[in-house]
Protein backbone atom coordinates (compact mmCIF):
# COMPACT_ATOMS: atom_id res chain seq x y z
CA UNK A 1 0.00 0.00 0.00
CA UNK A 2 1.47 3.07 -1.17
CA UNK A 3 2.57 5.47 1.86
CA UNK A 4 2.43 9.38 2.56
CA UNK A 5 6.13 8.75 2.65
CA UNK A 6 6.68 6.76 0.05
CA UNK A 7 4.61 9.06 -2.14
CA UNK A 8 6.81 11.93 -1.49
CA UNK A 9 9.68 9.68 -2.55
CA UNK A 10 8.20 8.99 -5.98
CA UNK A 11 8.07 12.56 -6.36
CA UNK A 12 11.58 13.39 -5.45
CA UNK A 13 12.62 10.42 -8.11
CA UNK A 14 10.76 12.24 -10.47
CA UNK A 15 12.21 15.14 -10.19
CA UNK A 16 15.95 13.79 -10.28
CA UNK A 17 15.42 11.92 -12.86
CA UNK A 18 15.04 15.44 -15.26
CA UNK A 19 17.89 16.77 -13.66
CA UNK A 20 20.18 13.61 -14.20
CA UNK A 21 18.55 13.68 -18.03
CA UNK A 22 20.18 17.47 -18.15
CA UNK A 23 23.19 16.46 -16.64
CA UNK A 24 23.62 13.82 -19.25
CA UNK A 25 22.77 15.82 -22.05
CA UNK A 26 19.75 13.90 -23.02
CA UNK A 27 21.94 11.55 -24.34
CA UNK A 28 20.29 8.98 -22.31
CA UNK A 29 15.94 9.33 -22.45
CA UNK A 30 14.85 9.42 -19.22
CA UNK A 31 12.71 6.45 -18.87
CA UNK A 32 15.83 4.53 -19.18
CA UNK A 33 16.82 6.89 -16.02
CA UNK A 34 13.46 6.49 -14.24
CA UNK A 35 13.60 2.53 -14.70
CA UNK A 36 17.36 2.55 -13.33
CA UNK A 37 16.01 5.46 -10.18
CA UNK A 38 13.06 2.73 -9.82
CA UNK A 39 15.47 -0.56 -9.61
CA UNK A 40 17.95 1.07 -7.08
CA UNK A 41 15.08 1.92 -5.09
CA UNK A 42 13.40 -1.23 -5.00
CA UNK A 43 16.80 -2.98 -4.34
CA UNK A 44 17.34 -0.50 -1.25
CA UNK A 45 14.10 -1.72 0.14
CA UNK A 46 11.11 0.50 -1.63
CA UNK A 47 8.78 -1.93 -2.12
CA UNK A 48 5.24 -0.64 -3.74
CA UNK A 49 2.88 -3.41 -5.60
CA UNK A 50 1.78 -2.67 -8.91
CA UNK A 51 -2.02 -3.61 -8.26
CA UNK A 52 -3.30 -3.42 -12.01
CA UNK A 53 -6.79 -2.68 -11.51
CA UNK A 54 -5.98 0.29 -9.76
CA UNK A 55 -2.79 1.09 -11.93
CA UNK A 56 -5.19 1.36 -15.17
CA UNK A 57 -8.08 3.34 -13.59
CA UNK A 58 -5.46 5.65 -12.21
CA UNK A 59 -3.09 6.26 -14.79
CA UNK A 60 -4.54 5.45 -17.95
CA UNK A 61 -7.72 7.71 -18.50
CA UNK A 62 -6.10 11.11 -17.72
CA UNK A 63 -3.02 10.29 -19.59
CA UNK A 64 -4.70 9.44 -22.81
CA UNK A 65 -7.34 11.94 -22.48
CA UNK A 66 -4.25 14.81 -22.71
CA UNK A 67 -2.72 12.52 -26.04
CA UNK A 68 -5.75 12.43 -27.64
CA UNK A 69 -5.81 16.36 -27.04
CA UNK A 70 -3.04 16.65 -28.79
CA UNK A 71 -3.85 14.67 -31.66
CA UNK A 72 -4.76 17.17 -34.53
CA UNK A 73 -8.68 15.67 -35.95
CA UNK A 74 -7.74 16.64 -39.39
CA UNK A 75 -4.80 14.55 -39.37
CA UNK A 76 -6.54 12.22 -37.45
CA UNK A 77 -8.85 11.65 -39.88
CA UNK A 78 -6.25 11.67 -42.92
CA UNK A 79 -4.27 8.85 -41.23
CA UNK A 80 -7.14 7.10 -39.92
CA UNK A 81 -6.15 3.77 -42.45
CA UNK A 82 -2.95 3.43 -40.95
CA UNK A 83 -3.96 4.32 -37.65
CA UNK A 84 -6.93 1.85 -37.24
CA UNK A 85 -4.68 -0.89 -39.09
CA UNK A 86 -2.19 -0.70 -36.69
CA UNK A 87 -3.71 -0.11 -33.42
CA UNK A 88 -6.64 -2.70 -34.26
CA UNK A 89 -5.83 -5.02 -37.35
CA UNK A 90 -2.35 -5.61 -36.24
CA UNK A 91 -2.60 -5.75 -32.48
CA UNK A 92 -5.26 -8.94 -33.33
CA UNK A 93 -2.67 -10.30 -36.29
CA UNK A 94 0.03 -10.17 -33.76
CA UNK A 95 -2.19 -12.07 -30.96
CA UNK A 96 -2.44 -14.86 -33.54
CA UNK A 97 0.08 -14.87 -35.72
CA UNK A 98 2.78 -14.51 -32.61
CA UNK A 99 0.79 -16.72 -30.54
CA UNK A 100 1.40 -19.55 -32.55
CA UNK A 101 5.03 -18.47 -33.35
CA UNK A 102 5.58 -18.54 -29.60
CA UNK A 103 3.97 -21.99 -28.88
CA UNK A 104 6.47 -23.36 -31.76
CA UNK A 105 9.45 -22.14 -29.59
CA UNK A 106 7.67 -23.10 -26.18
CA UNK A 107 5.51 -26.27 -26.86
CA UNK A 108 5.28 -26.85 -23.62
CA UNK A 109 3.51 -23.82 -23.20
CA UNK A 110 -0.14 -24.07 -24.42
CA UNK A 111 -1.46 -22.35 -27.41
CA UNK A 112 -4.23 -20.36 -25.22
CA UNK A 113 -1.26 -19.10 -22.65
CA UNK A 114 1.13 -18.43 -25.78
CA UNK A 115 -2.11 -16.07 -27.06
CA UNK A 116 -2.80 -14.74 -23.43
CA UNK A 117 1.94 -13.45 -23.77
CA UNK A 118 1.53 -12.50 -27.50
CA UNK A 119 -2.00 -10.09 -26.65
CA UNK A 120 -0.25 -8.77 -23.56
CA UNK A 121 2.94 -7.94 -25.29
CA UNK A 122 1.02 -6.43 -28.38
CA UNK A 123 0.20 -2.54 -27.53
CA UNK A 124 3.14 -0.32 -27.69
CA UNK A 125 4.07 2.39 -25.21
CA UNK A 126 4.28 5.58 -26.87
CA UNK A 127 5.21 7.47 -23.27
CA UNK A 128 8.60 5.80 -23.62
CA UNK A 129 9.17 6.54 -27.80
CA UNK A 130 8.08 10.40 -27.11
CA UNK A 131 10.90 10.28 -24.35
CA UNK A 132 13.32 8.98 -26.82
CA UNK A 133 12.87 11.27 -29.49
CA UNK A 134 11.82 14.56 -27.73
CA UNK A 135 14.05 17.31 -29.17
CA UNK A 136 14.80 15.56 -32.19
CA UNK A 137 13.33 16.37 -36.03
CA UNK A 138 11.55 14.06 -36.65
CA UNK A 139 8.96 14.17 -39.95
CA UNK A 140 4.94 15.19 -38.29
CA UNK A 141 3.37 12.39 -40.44
CA UNK A 142 5.39 9.72 -38.21
CA UNK A 143 4.75 11.29 -34.94
CA UNK A 144 1.00 11.26 -35.71
CA UNK A 145 0.62 8.12 -36.83
CA UNK A 146 2.82 6.91 -33.76
CA UNK A 147 0.31 8.90 -31.16
CA UNK A 148 -2.55 7.65 -33.17
CA UNK A 149 -1.86 4.49 -32.73
CA UNK A 150 -1.38 4.62 -29.23
CA UNK A 151 -4.80 6.27 -28.56
CA UNK A 152 -6.76 3.10 -29.20
CA UNK A 153 -4.17 -0.06 -29.41
CA UNK A 154 -3.88 -0.40 -25.65
CA UNK A 155 -8.21 -1.08 -25.66
CA UNK A 156 -7.60 -3.71 -28.67
CA UNK A 157 -4.60 -5.30 -26.66
CA UNK A 158 -6.43 -5.68 -23.49
CA UNK A 159 -9.56 -7.06 -25.08
CA UNK A 160 -7.55 -9.50 -26.59
CA UNK A 161 -5.83 -10.59 -23.72
CA UNK A 162 -8.93 -10.84 -21.27
CA UNK A 163 -10.26 -13.14 -24.59
CA UNK A 164 -7.34 -15.48 -24.55
CA UNK A 165 -6.54 -15.53 -20.63
CA UNK A 166 -10.23 -16.86 -20.27
CA UNK A 167 -9.22 -19.46 -23.39
CA UNK A 168 -6.28 -20.61 -21.19
CA UNK A 169 -8.51 -20.68 -17.17
CA UNK A 170 -11.82 -22.30 -19.11
CA UNK A 171 -10.72 -23.94 -22.11
CA UNK A 172 -14.13 -22.28 -23.90
CA UNK A 173 -13.49 -20.06 -27.00
CA UNK A 174 -15.71 -19.37 -30.01
CA UNK A 175 -13.91 -16.77 -32.63
CA UNK A 176 -17.31 -15.77 -33.83
CA UNK A 177 -18.43 -14.75 -29.98
CA UNK A 178 -15.15 -13.04 -29.55
CA UNK A 179 -15.61 -10.86 -32.66
CA UNK A 180 -18.77 -9.73 -31.46
CA UNK A 181 -17.90 -9.20 -28.02
CA UNK A 182 -14.84 -7.26 -29.44
CA UNK A 183 -17.33 -4.99 -31.40
CA UNK A 184 -19.34 -4.35 -28.32
CA UNK A 185 -16.92 -3.45 -26.26
CA UNK A 186 -14.88 -1.18 -28.62
CA UNK A 187 -18.45 0.43 -30.28
CA UNK A 188 -19.75 0.62 -26.42
CA UNK A 189 -16.62 2.19 -24.93
CA UNK A 190 -16.62 4.93 -27.82
CA UNK A 191 -20.63 5.62 -27.65
CA UNK A 192 -20.72 5.81 -23.56
CA UNK A 193 -17.29 7.91 -23.60
CA UNK A 194 -18.64 10.55 -26.56
CA UNK A 195 -22.13 10.66 -25.04
CA UNK A 196 -21.07 11.64 -21.34
CA UNK A 197 -18.78 13.78 -22.91
CA UNK A 198 -21.38 15.45 -24.86
CA UNK A 199 -23.43 15.67 -21.97
CA UNK A 200 -20.96 17.10 -19.77
CA UNK A 201 -19.66 20.05 -22.35
CA UNK A 202 -23.53 21.12 -22.72
CA UNK A 203 -23.93 21.43 -18.79
CA UNK A 204 -20.95 23.51 -19.07
CA UNK A 205 -22.08 25.59 -21.22
CA UNK A 206 -25.06 25.83 -19.47
CA UNK A 207 -23.18 26.91 -16.24
CA UNK A 208 -21.11 29.26 -18.32
CA UNK A 209 -23.95 30.81 -19.68
CA UNK A 210 -25.79 31.26 -16.40
CA UNK A 211 -22.68 33.04 -14.59
CA UNK A 212 -20.75 30.04 -12.85
CA UNK A 213 -17.52 29.94 -15.14
CA UNK A 214 -15.15 29.91 -12.04
CA UNK A 215 -12.16 28.92 -13.49
CA UNK A 216 -10.61 26.40 -10.73
CA UNK A 217 -14.29 24.68 -10.90
CA UNK A 218 -14.22 24.34 -14.17
CA UNK A 219 -10.60 22.79 -14.29
CA UNK A 220 -11.39 20.27 -11.49
CA UNK A 221 -14.50 18.97 -13.86
CA UNK A 222 -12.01 18.60 -16.61
CA UNK A 223 -10.14 16.49 -15.06
CA UNK A 224 -12.83 14.07 -13.04
CA UNK A 225 -14.19 13.65 -16.85
CA UNK A 226 -11.95 10.95 -18.26
CA UNK A 227 -12.07 9.11 -14.52
CA UNK A 228 -15.83 9.15 -14.67
CA UNK A 229 -15.88 7.94 -18.43
CA UNK A 230 -13.91 5.01 -17.83
CA UNK A 231 -15.24 3.69 -14.64
CA UNK A 232 -18.83 4.24 -16.38
CA UNK A 233 -17.11 2.17 -19.74
CA UNK A 234 -15.78 -0.22 -17.66
CA UNK A 235 -18.73 -1.02 -15.26
CA UNK A 236 -20.69 -1.59 -18.53
CA UNK A 237 -18.73 -4.35 -19.46
CA UNK A 238 -17.18 -1.78 -22.37
CA UNK A 239 -13.00 -0.44 -22.84
CA UNK A 240 -12.84 2.22 -20.59
CA UNK A 241 -9.48 3.32 -22.74
CA UNK A 242 -11.44 3.89 -25.56
CA UNK A 243 -14.40 6.16 -23.82
CA UNK A 244 -11.48 8.05 -22.43
CA UNK A 245 -10.36 8.90 -26.08
CA UNK A 246 -13.68 9.37 -27.38
CA UNK A 247 -14.57 11.55 -24.65
CA UNK A 248 -11.90 13.93 -25.20
CA UNK A 249 -12.28 13.95 -28.96
CA UNK A 250 -16.09 15.16 -28.34
CA UNK A 251 -15.25 18.01 -25.84
CA UNK A 252 -12.24 19.44 -28.68
CA UNK A 253 -15.41 19.46 -31.10
CA UNK A 254 -18.02 20.30 -28.62
CA UNK A 255 -15.99 24.17 -28.51
CA UNK A 256 -16.09 24.49 -24.74
CA UNK A 257 -12.26 25.18 -24.99
CA UNK A 258 -12.81 28.12 -27.04
CA UNK A 259 -15.72 29.35 -24.74
CA UNK A 260 -13.73 28.82 -21.88
CA UNK A 261 -11.94 32.48 -20.02
CA UNK A 262 -8.47 33.14 -21.15
CA UNK A 263 -7.46 32.46 -17.44
CA UNK A 264 -9.28 28.83 -17.64
CA UNK A 265 -7.13 28.02 -20.53
CA UNK A 266 -3.86 28.65 -19.46
CA UNK A 267 -3.78 27.68 -16.13
CA UNK A 268 -5.45 24.37 -17.15
CA UNK A 269 -2.33 23.92 -19.81
CA UNK A 270 -0.24 24.45 -16.71
CA UNK A 271 -2.26 21.75 -14.89
CA UNK A 272 -2.71 19.28 -17.65
CA UNK A 273 1.35 19.52 -18.38
CA UNK A 274 2.32 18.62 -15.23
CA UNK A 275 -0.27 15.77 -14.36
CA UNK A 276 1.01 14.10 -17.97
CA UNK A 277 5.10 14.83 -16.62
CA UNK A 278 4.35 13.02 -13.51
CA UNK A 279 2.12 10.77 -13.76
CA UNK A 280 4.30 9.31 -17.13
CA UNK A 281 7.15 9.19 -15.22
CA UNK A 282 5.62 7.29 -12.10
CA UNK A 283 4.96 4.75 -14.49
CA UNK A 284 8.30 3.70 -15.43
CA UNK A 285 9.43 4.33 -12.09
CA UNK A 286 6.72 1.65 -10.77
CA UNK A 287 8.10 -0.47 -13.80
CA UNK A 288 11.35 -0.11 -12.01
CA UNK A 289 9.96 -1.13 -8.89
CA UNK A 290 8.90 -4.30 -9.96
CA UNK A 291 12.14 -5.65 -12.09
CA UNK A 292 14.34 -6.51 -8.60
CA UNK A 293 10.95 -9.33 -7.59
CA UNK A 294 10.82 -10.02 -10.86
CA UNK A 295 14.51 -11.09 -11.32
CA UNK A 296 14.09 -13.08 -8.51
CA UNK A 297 11.21 -14.92 -10.18
CA UNK A 298 13.19 -15.26 -12.68
CA UNK A 299 16.29 -16.76 -11.03
CA UNK A 300 13.63 -19.16 -9.35
CA UNK A 301 12.16 -20.36 -13.06
CA UNK A 302 15.48 -20.99 -13.59
CA UNK A 303 16.25 -23.23 -10.97
CA UNK A 304 13.52 -24.80 -10.76
CA UNK A 305 13.30 -26.12 -14.25
CA UNK A 306 17.55 -26.54 -14.17
CA UNK A 307 18.25 -24.38 -16.96
CA UNK A 308 20.86 -21.79 -17.69
CA UNK A 309 19.98 -18.22 -17.74
CA UNK A 310 21.40 -17.37 -21.12
CA UNK A 311 18.63 -20.03 -22.25
CA UNK A 312 15.95 -17.73 -20.51
CA UNK A 313 17.27 -14.81 -22.00
CA UNK A 314 17.72 -15.95 -25.55
CA UNK A 315 14.18 -16.92 -25.15
CA UNK A 316 13.26 -13.50 -24.44
CA UNK A 317 15.40 -12.32 -27.26
CA UNK A 318 13.51 -14.89 -30.17
CA UNK A 319 10.16 -13.12 -28.71
CA UNK A 320 10.92 -10.02 -28.84
CA UNK A 321 12.33 -10.30 -32.36
CA UNK A 322 9.02 -12.24 -33.37
CA UNK A 323 7.06 -9.36 -32.08
CA UNK A 324 9.27 -6.93 -33.95
CA UNK A 325 8.99 -9.00 -37.99
CA UNK A 326 5.43 -9.18 -37.22
CA UNK A 327 5.25 -5.40 -36.60
CA UNK A 328 7.67 -4.41 -39.18
CA UNK A 329 5.20 -6.80 -41.83
CA UNK A 330 2.53 -5.02 -40.34
CA UNK A 331 4.29 -1.23 -41.28
CA UNK A 332 4.79 -2.22 -44.63
CA UNK A 333 1.38 -3.68 -45.09
CA UNK A 334 -0.13 -0.90 -44.09
CA UNK A 335 1.97 1.09 -46.79
CA UNK A 336 1.32 -0.91 -49.50
CA UNK A 337 -2.31 -0.11 -48.91
CA UNK A 338 -1.94 3.03 -49.17
CA UNK A 339 0.10 3.21 -51.98
CA UNK A 340 -3.01 1.05 -53.80
CA UNK A 341 -5.25 3.89 -52.56
CA UNK A 342 -3.65 6.26 -53.25
CA UNK A 343 -3.06 4.87 -57.07
CA UNK A 344 -7.15 4.06 -57.55
CA UNK A 345 -8.32 7.60 -56.31
CA UNK A 346 -5.07 9.05 -58.64
CA UNK A 347 -4.16 11.06 -55.81
CA UNK A 348 -0.25 12.20 -54.47
CA UNK A 349 1.07 9.55 -52.34
CA UNK A 350 4.38 9.94 -49.53
CA UNK A 351 6.57 6.87 -49.69
CA UNK A 352 8.16 6.49 -46.25
CA UNK A 353 11.45 4.91 -47.02
CA UNK A 354 13.14 2.36 -45.29
CA UNK A 355 14.67 4.36 -42.42
CA UNK A 356 11.23 5.48 -41.45
CA UNK A 357 9.91 2.14 -42.01
CA UNK A 358 12.70 0.33 -39.13
CA UNK A 359 11.71 3.91 -36.95
CA UNK A 360 7.88 2.79 -36.78
CA UNK A 361 8.95 -0.68 -35.95
CA UNK A 362 11.44 -0.12 -33.19
CA UNK A 363 9.24 2.28 -32.09
CA UNK A 364 6.72 -0.37 -30.91
CA UNK A 365 7.98 -0.26 -27.32
CA UNK A 366 6.66 -2.67 -24.65
CA UNK A 367 5.50 -0.76 -21.16
CA UNK A 368 3.50 -0.89 -17.61
CA UNK A 369 0.55 -1.76 -19.91
CA UNK A 370 1.86 -5.00 -20.98
CA UNK A 371 3.43 -5.39 -17.40
CA UNK A 372 -0.20 -4.45 -15.63
CA UNK A 373 -1.57 -7.12 -18.03
CA UNK A 374 0.49 -9.90 -17.17
CA UNK A 375 0.75 -9.23 -13.62
CA UNK A 376 -3.21 -9.44 -13.37
CA UNK A 377 -3.14 -13.07 -14.12
CA UNK A 378 -5.00 -14.96 -11.11
CA UNK A 379 -2.40 -16.27 -8.67
CA UNK A 380 -5.34 -18.72 -7.31
CA UNK A 381 -3.93 -17.14 -3.60
CA UNK A 382 -7.91 -16.09 -3.19
CA UNK A 383 -9.58 -19.38 -4.01
CA UNK A 384 -9.52 -18.84 -7.41
CA UNK A 385 -8.03 -20.71 -10.34
CA UNK A 386 -4.62 -20.34 -10.87
CA UNK A 387 -3.11 -19.15 -14.27
CA UNK A 388 -1.23 -22.07 -15.70
CA UNK A 389 2.64 -21.01 -16.05
CA UNK A 390 2.10 -17.34 -14.87
CA UNK A 391 5.43 -16.86 -13.51
CA UNK A 392 7.45 -17.69 -16.91
CA UNK A 393 4.50 -15.46 -18.77
CA UNK A 394 5.35 -12.71 -16.62
CA UNK A 395 8.99 -13.23 -16.49
CA UNK A 396 9.25 -13.36 -20.45
CA UNK A 397 7.02 -10.16 -20.69
CA UNK A 398 9.60 -8.10 -18.33
CA UNK A 399 12.20 -9.49 -20.28
CA UNK A 400 10.46 -8.38 -23.52
CA UNK A 401 9.39 -4.75 -22.42
CA UNK A 402 13.53 -4.33 -20.97
CA UNK A 403 14.68 -5.12 -24.08
CA UNK A 404 12.58 -3.47 -26.13
CA UNK A 405 13.07 -0.52 -24.31
CA UNK A 406 16.97 -0.36 -24.69
CA UNK A 407 17.07 -1.31 -28.25
CA UNK A 408 15.03 1.26 -28.94
CA UNK A 409 17.28 3.79 -27.16
CA UNK A 410 19.71 2.69 -29.42
CA UNK A 411 18.64 2.20 -32.98
CA UNK A 412 15.52 4.75 -32.99
CA UNK A 413 18.59 7.61 -32.72
CA UNK A 414 20.53 6.20 -35.22
CA UNK A 415 17.27 5.79 -37.73
CA UNK A 416 16.52 9.87 -37.71
CA UNK A 417 19.97 10.27 -38.57
CA UNK A 418 19.28 8.43 -42.00
CA UNK A 419 15.28 9.69 -41.93
CA UNK A 420 15.26 12.57 -44.89
CA UNK A 421 13.80 15.86 -42.96
CA UNK A 422 10.61 17.80 -44.53
CA UNK A 423 11.60 19.50 -47.42
CA UNK A 424 8.03 21.99 -46.68
CA UNK A 425 7.24 22.35 -42.95
CA UNK A 426 3.49 22.20 -43.46
CA UNK A 427 2.41 23.10 -40.00
CA UNK A 428 4.88 26.31 -40.18
CA UNK A 429 2.86 27.43 -43.40
CA UNK A 430 0.20 26.88 -41.91
CA UNK A 431 0.96 28.94 -38.97
CA UNK A 432 1.90 31.68 -41.88
CA UNK A 433 -1.05 32.01 -43.45
CA UNK A 434 -3.15 31.72 -40.39
CA UNK A 435 -1.17 35.07 -38.60
CA UNK A 436 -1.03 36.95 -41.87
CA UNK A 437 -5.12 36.49 -42.22
CA UNK A 438 -5.14 37.29 -38.60
CA UNK A 439 -3.13 40.35 -39.60
CA UNK A 440 -5.25 41.82 -41.89
CA UNK A 441 -8.52 41.29 -39.88
CA UNK A 442 -6.93 43.32 -37.28
CA UNK A 443 -6.04 45.83 -40.32
CA UNK A 444 -9.78 45.99 -41.77
CA UNK A 445 -10.94 46.90 -38.21
CA UNK A 446 -8.90 49.63 -37.96
CA UNK A 447 -9.26 51.49 -41.18
CA UNK A 448 -13.12 50.50 -40.63
CA UNK A 449 -12.63 52.47 -36.97
CA UNK A 450 -11.10 55.57 -38.67
CA UNK A 451 -14.82 56.22 -40.76
CA UNK A 452 -16.10 55.22 -37.26
CA UNK A 453 -16.73 57.64 -34.48
CA UNK A 454 -16.14 57.05 -31.03
CA UNK A 455 -18.87 56.21 -29.01
CA UNK A 456 -18.04 57.79 -25.64
CA UNK A 457 -19.74 60.29 -22.82
CA UNK A 458 -20.67 63.42 -24.96
CA UNK A 459 -17.46 66.04 -24.22
CA UNK A 460 -18.74 69.57 -22.91
CA UNK A 461 -16.79 71.74 -25.34
CA UNK A 462 -15.47 71.57 -28.71
CA UNK A 463 -11.88 71.36 -27.88
CA UNK A 464 -12.68 69.04 -25.73
CA UNK A 465 -14.06 66.32 -28.60
CA UNK A 466 -11.60 67.67 -30.87
CA UNK A 467 -8.72 66.67 -28.64
CA UNK A 468 -10.86 62.70 -28.05
CA UNK A 469 -10.37 62.33 -31.93
CA UNK A 470 -7.03 63.81 -32.18
CA UNK A 471 -5.97 61.21 -29.41
CA UNK A 472 -8.07 58.49 -31.48
CA UNK A 473 -6.99 58.78 -34.32
CA UNK A 474 -3.17 58.76 -33.04
CA UNK A 475 -4.31 55.51 -31.37
CA UNK A 476 -5.60 54.26 -34.63
CA UNK A 477 -2.16 55.38 -36.74
CA UNK A 478 -0.05 53.80 -34.17
CA UNK A 479 -1.96 50.61 -34.49
CA UNK A 480 -1.98 50.14 -38.19
CA UNK A 481 1.69 50.92 -38.49
CA UNK A 482 2.54 48.14 -35.86
CA UNK A 483 0.03 45.44 -37.52
CA UNK A 484 1.18 46.71 -41.12
CA UNK A 485 4.51 45.88 -40.07
CA UNK A 486 3.92 42.70 -38.67
CA UNK A 487 1.66 41.67 -41.69
CA UNK A 488 4.87 43.07 -44.27
CA UNK A 489 7.10 40.44 -41.85
CA UNK A 490 4.92 37.59 -42.28
CA UNK A 491 4.68 38.18 -46.32
CA UNK A 492 8.41 38.28 -46.63
CA UNK A 493 8.40 34.77 -44.18
CA UNK A 494 7.80 32.05 -47.32
CA UNK A 495 9.66 34.18 -49.84
CA UNK A 496 12.99 34.08 -48.15
CA UNK A 497 15.85 31.89 -49.98
CA UNK A 498 17.10 29.13 -48.86
CA UNK A 499 20.35 30.63 -49.03
CA UNK A 500 18.87 33.68 -46.48
CA UNK A 501 16.86 31.59 -44.28
CA UNK A 502 19.38 30.09 -41.91
CA UNK A 503 20.78 33.94 -41.39
CA UNK A 504 17.05 34.73 -40.60
CA UNK A 505 17.02 32.12 -38.48
CA UNK A 506 20.25 33.67 -36.43
CA UNK A 507 18.40 36.81 -36.31
CA UNK A 508 15.66 35.59 -34.94
CA UNK A 509 17.69 33.88 -32.32
CA UNK A 510 19.72 36.92 -31.62
CA UNK A 511 16.75 39.17 -31.35
CA UNK A 512 14.59 36.71 -28.55
CA UNK A 513 17.97 36.16 -26.49
CA UNK A 514 18.34 39.70 -26.22
CA UNK A 515 14.50 40.43 -25.34
CA UNK A 516 15.03 37.31 -22.47
CA UNK A 517 18.30 39.91 -21.70
CA UNK A 518 15.67 42.76 -21.38
CA UNK A 519 13.30 40.80 -19.10
CA UNK A 520 16.05 39.63 -16.30
CA UNK A 521 17.40 43.18 -16.05
CA UNK A 522 13.75 43.93 -15.61
CA UNK A 523 13.54 41.31 -12.30
CA UNK A 524 16.56 42.17 -11.46
CA UNK A 525 15.40 46.42 -11.31
CA UNK A 526 12.04 45.00 -9.82
CA UNK A 527 13.97 43.17 -6.73
CA UNK A 528 16.21 46.16 -6.08
CA UNK A 529 12.75 48.21 -5.47
CA UNK A 530 11.53 45.46 -3.77
CA UNK A 531 14.62 45.38 -1.28
CA UNK A 532 14.72 49.52 -0.94
CA UNK A 533 10.81 49.13 0.23
CA UNK A 534 9.85 51.46 -2.52
CA UNK A 535 7.07 48.70 -3.85
CA UNK A 536 5.58 45.71 -1.67
CA UNK A 537 5.70 42.10 -2.80
CA UNK A 538 2.37 42.42 -3.76
CA UNK A 539 2.71 44.72 -6.41
CA UNK A 540 6.17 43.05 -7.60
CA UNK A 541 3.71 39.80 -7.83
CA UNK A 542 1.44 41.78 -10.01
CA UNK A 543 4.44 42.72 -12.21
CA UNK A 544 6.11 39.01 -12.05
CA UNK A 545 3.07 38.38 -13.79
CA UNK A 546 3.38 40.44 -16.65
CA UNK A 547 6.60 39.78 -17.57
CA UNK A 548 6.10 35.65 -16.96
CA UNK A 549 3.43 35.69 -19.58
CA UNK A 550 5.62 37.55 -22.24
CA UNK A 551 8.69 35.40 -20.95
CA UNK A 552 5.90 32.56 -21.88
CA UNK A 553 5.54 33.83 -25.44
CA UNK A 554 9.44 34.16 -26.45
CA UNK A 555 10.05 30.85 -25.16
CA UNK A 556 7.18 29.95 -27.15
CA UNK A 557 9.03 31.17 -30.30
CA UNK A 558 12.12 29.95 -29.71
CA UNK A 559 11.07 26.22 -29.63
CA UNK A 560 8.93 27.21 -32.89
CA UNK A 561 12.41 28.42 -34.55
CA UNK A 562 13.64 25.34 -36.49
CA UNK A 563 17.08 24.27 -36.33
CA UNK A 564 19.89 25.70 -37.87
CA UNK A 565 21.08 23.08 -40.33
Amino acid sequence: MLTIELILLLLLLTAVSSLITLRLRQKVPQPVILIALGVGAGLAGMNVRLHPELFMFVFLPPLLFADAFRMPLREFGELRGPILFLAFGLVVLSTLLCGYAIHWILPVMSLPVCFTLAAALSPTDTVAVSSLIKGRRVPTRLLQLLSGEALFNDASGLVCFRFAMADALTGEFSYQQAFGTFLLVAFGGLAIGGCMAWVAARLNKMLTNSGYDETQSQIVFVLLLPFLVYAAAEALGCSGILAAVAGCMVIKLSGIIEDASTTTRLQSTTVWTMISYVFNALIFLFLGLQLPSLLQSARTLVLAHHIGIWRLGLLVVEIYGIMLLMRLAGVWLSIACRWAVARINNIPFEPTGLAASLLLTFAGVRGAVTLAAVLSLPTGEDGTMPFPTREPVVVIAAGVIILSLLVASVVIPLCLRFVPAEEVDKNAEEENLARQKLLRAALDLLHKAEGTPAIETPPETEEDKAAIEAARMEVIDRLTRLYQSRLEQEDATPRIAQADRRSAIRHARMELALRLQILRAERQTMRELVARQEINDQTEWKLQQELDYEEEVIHALVQRLPREG
